[in-house]
Formats: C-alpha cells, structure tokens, sequence
C-alpha cells in the first residue's frame, strides 16, 4: 500500500467510525502517548531495563501501527501529503548524508 492509499485508508475509517478527527493538538498528544507505548517496549525489550510481565505480550508492531495511524491523522487534517513529503525528505537525506554515515568512524568500529 503507498503512503497516499493509506491516507485514504484512514480518512475513510475516520468518516465511518471515528465520526471525525480530533483537533490537532489532541492528535499531537495521542501521538506522544503511543510514542510512549512503542518507548517502553524498545527500551524494556532491546535496551537495558528488564521487561515487565505485563509487558512480554505486547506487540511492537501493532503499537508501531497505532503511531503510524495518529500520524497519517495528523497529517490528514493538516493537509501533508505523506507520499510527496517522504520522497523530498528522503532525497533531502540522500544529497545531505550521500558519504557522512560512510566515513563515520563511530560507525565503522566492529
């Protein structure tokens, strides 16, 4: 699926279930809340903090899924076009990084 059908997706989804977005500043802070989610999950299951046994069963990529939602809401109500924004960031990254990750000495220690 590209970036725009998902946006579709989730506009039509809003329409017939959500009733209609939240304001953005409510998106901004569920957002951060299932940023939150994601955190404690990387931190307890690939970073130093022991995982919690409420923890054990939650599932990245469906907390990764809910982020990726409240993104494209946000982006929705605010008129970014995901597809088109991606591409110039990433050709952005491409002439800014094309040789700085390569020389990097940090990251070309084994």
């Amino acid at each position: 699926m590209s970036l725009n059908e998902a946006q579709k997706k989730v506009d039509d989804w809003i329409k017939l279930y959500g009733v209609r977005y939240f304001d953005p500043l409510t998106n901004l802070a569920i957002l951060t809340e299932e940023l939150g989610e994601v955190a404690r999950i990387m931190v307890r299951r690939y970073g130093e903090q022991s995982e919690k046994e409420s923890d054990k069963n939650k599932d990245l990529g469906d907390e990764l899924a809910d982020l990726f939602f409240v993104l494209v809401c946000i982006a929705n109500q605010t008129g970014v076009d995901l597809e088109q924004s991606f591409e110039a960031n990433l050709s952005k990254k491409t002439k800014r990084d094309a040789d700085r990750h390569r020389t990097n000495d940090k990251l070309n220690k084994p």
